[in-house]
């Protein structure tokens, strides 16, 4: 909750009328009634993760219905995990003598924000990343450890086997395009960015995109292993876990900088590329699909756990450990 602090008290003053951490010539400055409405929101936005907090550690979170907690963190983990990732990346490239740059996601040739901005700002949403993925995975673990338990191999076949496979192999080949446009942005490729994105780009650049790159690819190689199970021995977590990151970070990522294209893009140059519009496009719909795909393995998974293991029937679930 302290970590938070830092950044709904900026978007407090900006939207306040203060010019702190804004640089002369920013674009910020003109953002008008678009840039007081997205500060507003993105301000609600980190309340939410207050909200996650006190959800995680109370023991009225413990009879909030499952949807309401993992959709959130669904999303909060899209939109947190691309800067843990990448930030300290930039940083210690930077140090390297790797080029400068702005971190994830700033691509503007004017001054954006002054560079304390970015350190206050991402080094706050690393720390609440990794607390709040702490208190996820302790919460999780009580109230629905027994739904990840054991080997991949300890899966039992269900009349949903079929689907769970099809629905797998058109999420890995629906990726292929996010894939190989991330791979080329990353190695250094023009191809499909707007003019303004293409002559601003620096380390922080390439190494966002290969972090994009390492998302995309977790997520096939996750949908994979739940759906075909070649490796027997491998423990049900890494997939599962595999699968979220990489399935929150594709659609959430994509779908902020989306949004936030649209509204940044002073002139036509600067307006995203029908090829960027579709990247990000595909990666929502494939990170979609893997959510819905998740939601029927879980649930299948709490229904059989739900089942007599031996003649006598089963206690039913309490409500607050319902998965669906």
């Amino acid at each position: 909750m302290a970590s938070c602090l830092p950044y709904v008290g900026l978007k407090a003053t900006w939207m306040a009328g203060s010019r702190l951490g804004i640089p002369d010539g920013s674009p910020l400055l003109d953002g008008g009634t678009t840039l007081l409405v997205t500060n507003g929101a993105t301000l609600l936005m980190d309340g939410a993760v207050i909200l996650l907090a006190l959800l995680l550690t109370r023991p009225w979170g413990r009879r909030v219905p499952a949807w309401l907690l993992v959709l959130p963190m669904w999303v909060a983990s899209g939109l947190l995990l691309p800067v843990m990732t990448a930030f300290p990346v930039q940083m210690a490239v930077r140090l390297l003598g790797g080029g400068g740059g702005r971190p994830v996601g700033e691509g503007d040739a004017e001054p954006f924000l002054d560079p304390w901005v970015f350190g206050v700002v991402y080094g706050g949403f690393i720390i609440q990343g990794l607390s709040l993925g702490s208190l996820f995975a302790l919460y999780a673990g009580k109230r629905w450890g027994r739904l990840w338990q054991g080997r991949l191999r300890d899966l039992p076949e269900s009349p949903t086997a079929p689907a769970l496979r099809a629905t797998a192999v058109a999420v890995a080949l629906a990726v292929l395009l996010p894939a190989v446009t991330h791979l080329l942005w990353a190695t250094g490729s023009a191809a499909g960015l707007d003019a303004g994105r293409a002559a601003s780009r620096t380390s922080d650049f390439y190494v966002s995109e290969s972090v994009s790159l390492l998302f995309v690819l977790a997520t096939a190689l996750g949908v994979l292993l739940l759906a075909f199970r070649r490796t027997g021995r491998l423990s049900l977590r890494l997939p599962l876990v595999l699968t979220w990151a990489g399935s929150a970070q594709m659609a959430c990522w994509g779908g902020w900088l989306t949004v936030a294209g649209l509204i940044g893009a002073g002139d036509a140059s600067d307006r995203p590329t029908t090829a960027t519009a579709v990247t990000y496009a595909v990666q929502m719909l494939a990170g979609a699909l893997v959510v819905t795909l998740g939601a029927y393995f879980f649930a299948e998974r709490a229904a059989a756990s739900a089942l007599p293991a031996t003649g006598k029937a089963a206690a039913p679930a309490s409500d607050s450990d319902r998965v669906s």
